[in-house]
């Protein structure tokens, strides 16, 4: 991995770099941002805010809706027992079982995606600076294409320092 980045001081410096990343032709989905607090006060904490997590649990959700209705209904038609008139499948005892297997698949696939989109299975270490715990704001591109525009946006006063990851 390479990866260019500087550390600001502030909120304001950071919306600045961001601004002329996007100045010198570097698209939101490569740009990062990394603060040790929310600053949602800022246009660039909207970059990367969109996710796909509540449709994946659904998903997940309506799996386990779909495969616990057909567990039930299999395992009650397949050994039928005589129920004195009654139907065989027994929709109101069965709900239990449907809505628990709903939220385990709901749960289960939120999990995932959690795990899946943080990278917290990947080897790599994560583009990340410790100074970002003492409140310094990373902005950064990994994988620059023009490395000397990237290095000139990111340069806002001679006491920022680029650093770099190879």
């Amino acid at each position: 991995m390479n990866a260019l980045y500087a550390l600001y001081s502030d909120g304001h410096q950071a919306q600045r770099a961001v601004d002329r990343l996007r100045a010198a032709g570097v698209t939101d989905d490569d740009i990062t941002v990394i603060s040790a607090e929310p600053m949602e006060d800022f246009e660039f904490s909207e970059i990367g805010k969109s996710s796909w997590m509540w449709y994946i649990a659904c998903g997940g959700g309506l799996i386990g809706f779909v495969l616990s209705t057909w567990l039930a209904w299999v395992t009650e038609t397949s050994w039928p027992l005589n129920t004195g008139g009654m139907p065989t499948v027994a929709w109101w005892p069965n709900l239990i079982i449907i809505f628990e297997m709903t939220m385990l698949g709901a749960i289960l696939a939120t999990v995932i995606t959690l795990i899946v989109a943080g990278g917290l299975g990947r080897r790599r270490p994560a583009f990340y600076d410790p100074d970002v715990v003492n409140g310094k704001v990373l902005v950064g591109v990994e994988n620059p294409r023009a490395a000397a525009d990237v290095e000139r946006a990111l340069l806002l006063s001679p006491e920022v320092a680029i650093k770099t990851i190879h």
